[in-house]
């Protein structure tokens, strides 16, 4: 068991799909056992 940081900002949180895309990255980590620190930064507005 590990501990697992992740950040996420910018495009990879500016809109709902690539939301849900990090959402599955971090429900991977920790189905694998790992105990997961999620940082996430500002969101890229949409133009």
């Amino acid at each position: 068991m590990a501990i697992v940081v992740q950040k996420f900002g910018g495009s990879s949180v500016a809109n709902t799909d690539k939301l849900f895309n990090v959402c599955n990255h971090i429900i991977k980590e920790y189905d694998k056992g790992n105990f997961v620190v999620v940082v996430v930064s500002a969101q890229r507005k949409n133009d």
